[in-house]
C-alpha cells in the first residue's frame, strides 16, 4: 500500500514539474538547436573557403580552344642559367668585372642533384667550363637552344592558338613555334629544334628534337650533343605562376635521362611587354678580334 502511494506521489510531483518548467525547457532545446545550425553552417562556408584556396582546387582559365590558357609573359627567378646544380658564389671569368661578374650562389634544379655524366662526357663539361667566357654560346649571341631558353634572366611571350603555340624570346630574338596538330618531323637539325605539342589535361607536353647539339645549358658547360632529346610540360598552377619541367636524355652522354623542374612567374606590371635583345653587335669583338687585320 505504502509502495503505491509513493508511485502516486512521485508522478503527482512530477507532473507539477514539467508543467511548471516546459516552457522553459522548450526554448533551451529552441536555442541549442539553433546554435548546433549555426555551427554547422559557418563550418560548412570554411570548408569551401579552405577547398577554394587549395593550389589543386584551382582551375586555369581557358583559351578559345577550351584549354588551359598560357598565355602571358614569363620569367624564371633564379641561377639556373649559371649553373643547373647547387652552386657557390665564386668569381667571374673576368677579374676587371669586380663583383658586377661574379657568379651568385644557387640551388640548383636537377632532381636528385646531379647530372648524371658519363665519364667521358664529364670531361668534356669540366674543359667547356674552364673555356666558358669564350666558348658558351650565349656569350657569342647564339640562339639558347631548349631547355635553356626558358630560364635565361629573360623574359618570354607564350601567344596560344588552336594549331600551334608560340614561344618568342627576349634574348636573341629567338623564337619556336610548338606545332599541336599532325605530328611532324624534324627535316633538319637546328638550335630550337623540331616542337610537336600535346595536352595531357591542363599540362602542355612539348616533344623536342632535331636539336643541333650547339647550345650548351647553362654557363657550367652543361651540355648534350645531336642525340639530345627534351620533353617539356608546362603546368599553369594559378594566375601568375608556370610549373615548368623537362626531361633530358641523350645516351650519348648521359648514363640515364634526368630532369629539371622550376617554376616559371608572369610579369603583372601594367605595361609588361618584350623588349629587344639584339645582341650580335654585343659579340662581335669577342668573336671577329682575330681576324682583324694588325
Amino acid at each position: 500500500m505504502d509502495r503505491v502511494f509513493l508511485t502516486v506521489a512521485l508522478q503527482a510531483y512530477l507532473n507539477r514539474v514539467r508543467g511548471r518548467f516546459g516552457p522553459f525547457a522548450r526554448r533551451v532545446k529552441e536555442y541549442s538547436m539553433r546554435r548546433r545550425f549555426l555551427f554547422l553552417a559557418v563550418g560548412a562556408v570554411l570548408a569551401l573557403e579552405s577547398s577554394a584556396t587549395r593550389p589543386d582546387a584551382w582551375r586555369a582559365p581557358r583559351a578559345a580552344d577550351g584549354h588551359a590558357d598560357l598565355s602571358g609573359i614569363w620569367e624564371a627567378l633564379n641561377t639556373a642559367n649559371w649553373d643547373l646544380q647547387d652552386h657557390s658564389a665564386q668569381a667571374g671569368t673576368m677579374w676587371e668585372t669586380g663583383a658586377i661578374g661574379a657568379e651568385p650562389a644557387g640551388l640548383g634544379v636537377v632532381e636528385g642533384g646531379l647530372i648524371p655524366y658519363l665519364p667521358s662526357a664529364l670531361e668534356t663539361k669540366k674543359t667547356n667550363f674552364s673555356n666558358r667566357r669564350t666558348k658558351d654560346p650565349e656569350a657569342k649571341c647564339y640562339m639558347p637552344g631548349i631547355p635553356r631558353a626558358n630560364y635565361m634572366p629573360y623574359p618570354f611571350q607564350i601567344v596560344q592558338s588552336p594549331r600551334g603555340i608560340l614561344f618568342v624570346y627576349e634574348f636573341a630574338s629567338a623564337n619556336r613555334l610548338v606545332n599541336m596538330g599532325k605530328l611532324v618531323e624534324a627535316v633538319s637539325d637546328s638550335w630550337m629544334g623540331t616542337n610537336n605539342g600535346r595536352w595531357e589535361g591542363d599540362t602542355l607536353v612539348v616533344d623536342v628534337t632535331g636539336l643541333n647539339g650547339l647550345a650548351w645549358f647553362d654557363r657550367a658547360g652543361d651540355f648534350a650533343s645531336d642525340n639530345l632529346h627534351v620533353v617539356e610540360r608546362f603546368t599553369r598552377t594559378d594566375r601568375d605562376h608556370l610549373h615548368y619541367e623537362a626531361t633530358i636524355e641523350d645516351k650519348t652522354v648521359f648514363s640515364r635521362p634526368w630532369k629539371i623542374s622550376m617554376p616559371l612567374y608572369r610579369l603583372v606590371e601594367t605595361n609588361a611587354r618584350l623588349l629587344e635583345f639584339k645582341c650580335v653587335e654585343f659579340a662581335e669583338e669577342l668573336m671577329y678580334n682575330q681576324y682583324k687585320k694588325k
